[in-house]
């Protein structure tokens, strides 16, 4: 029996290729994502790695080998491939590493709507089916056949976010050599944005910087030429583009707690009364916000599959992550960085000439945060045991454990969460001034560490 588990991560498959990840391993997933389906038909799309084509072709051998048709978008963001899913009623599959070097690739699948696949729905059956070895087909073998999707996705988008009255604005977009470059000329066509493009060019090489905006140095030459340009704003992607930063004209990072803020307060302009989901590690500013603009927030675990199952067990109108994941209940409760970044255009767009983007971002930026810090740990359990015992009886201290361990004073509060494939701890503080952030980051390093206690 084959042995998986190196490749079946927590939401995705993912693995080096041809070592871990082959045409004979993704033939087999096909398969079985066929098998476990039952769908007449699949939806497959690809990013720009070098690799992508060709495990596309042998998933697609794999599943018409067990009698579904497959419909091959061809190259795609990873919310392209969520909307040909939410659009045509189809399972899909893409294929994709993000923002891994060029000798990974993977593959995100979904259920049709969109709906997420991870470890609980279905993953975990999948690998089974795969391990275990593929039944013979019992159904005639599926058809092969090529849909382009990028249009109908562009005008889906631009229809839930109308730029077209907007004040002209220059904007800086870093692809990084990702699917951003190949989407946002199609997305951003007709509107009066004027797009100064950097690394557009498709490349899974990745040969002027990693595609992974939240790693600050893979900002820095977007943020210069911001800054150089005197451009409104900069928008950065990951590599499948499912993830937006923005830079504001100074140069400076935005948070993406204010971005959820923001977005949630134009859709509760929408859809008022709503609930907006927001992560455990997004600002407090976030809750905040949304009440005073009559919604309700509703906190979660972090990861997409908590996101979009709350969502869909509250018809949340939005979700946000700090990580750069912004979902939307009209894009089938998938995330989409494209159309976060629509929402701000448009916001900026609709202030008066001469508005900042950070002054209109200043009003949703209340606290200092430190960041996610990542500390090395032999003993992930035993370091959360320690830094817990420090606080727990300090006055004035809540603690929750609904994912890691989060302790809550009236000026503070900080998350510290093991990593699910490291050994890791991910620390984010955040208080109400940067002496008293600094302050409190640095005692739960020190217990963290084991070399003092606060």
């Amino acid at each position: 029996m084959r042995d998986l588990s190196a490749i079946f991560k927590a939401y995705d498959i993912r693995g080096v290729v041809p070592d871990e990840l082959d045409p004979d391993v993704v033939r087999d997933i096909g398969a079985a994502f066929a098998i476990f389906t039952g769908a007449p038909q699949l939806v497959v799309a690809h990013d720009m790695r070098e690799s992508s084509p060709v495990l596309v072709e042998a998933f697609a051998e794999g599943a018409t080998a067990q009698g579904a048709d497959v419909v091959n978008a061809g190259l795609a963001s990873t919310d392209m491939l969520y909307f040909a899913s939410g659009r045509w009623d189809m399972p899909g599959a893409m294929f994709t590493a993000s923002h891994n070097p060029a000798k990974y690739n993977g593959i995100k699948l979904c259920l049709a709507g969109a709906r997420p696949v991870g470890q609980e729905t279905g993953l975990a059956d999948i690998r089974r089916l795969v391990e275990n070895g593929i039944p013979p087909g019992n159904r005639p073998r599926g058809a092969v056949s090529r849909r382009d999707a990028v249009r109908e996705y562009a005008a889906f988008l631009r229809g839930l976010v109308d730029l077209s009255h907007i004040r002209p604005l220059t904007v800086v977009v870093d692809a990084g050599n990702g699917m951003a470059g190949y989407t946002v000329p199609h997305v951003l066509a007709d509107c009066p944005v004027t797009v100064v493009p950097m690394y557009f060019e498709l490349d899974g090489n990745f040969p002027n910087h990693e595609a992974n905006p939240i790693v600050p140095e893979n900002t820095a030459e977007l943020r210069a030429r911001v800054r150089e340009m005197g451009a409104d704003l900069g928008l950065a992607f990951d590599g499948d583009a499912d993830r937006c930063f923005v830079i504001d004209e100074r140069g400076e990072v935005v948070s993406p707690s204010a971005i959820t803020a923001l977005v949630a307060v134009r859709e509760l302009r929408r859809a008022p009364g709503s609930a907006i989901i927001h992560n455990l590690i997004t600002s407090k500013a976030v809750p905040e916000i949304v009440r005073e603009h009559g919604g309700t927030p509703i906190r979660s675990r972090v990861g997409h599959s908590f996101i979009k199952a709350l969502m869909a067990e509250t018809n949340a109108v939005f979700g946000g992550e700090h990580s750069g994941h912004f979902y939307f209940r009209d894009f089938w409760r998938a995330d989409s960085g494209m159309l976060a970044a629509l929402h701000v255009l448009a916001a900026l767009g609709e202030t008066p000439p001469g508005t900042r983007c950070s002054e209109l971002m200043a009003e949703f930026t209340r606290y200092v945060a430190s960041g996610e810090i990542n500390t090395t740990v032999r003993d992930q359990a035993g370091a959360i045991a320690r830094v817990k015992a420090a606080y727990a009886d300090r006055p004035g201290i809540t603690i929750d454990e609904l994912d890691g361990l989060t302790v809550t004073a009236p000026s503070w509060w900080f998350n510290v969460r093991p990593s699910n494939t490291e050994p890791l701890l991910r620390l984010n503080v955040e208080a109400d001034d940067r002496a008293t952030m600094e302050r409190v980051r640095d005692e739960v390093l020190a217990c963290i560490r084991d070399d003092g206690r606060p």
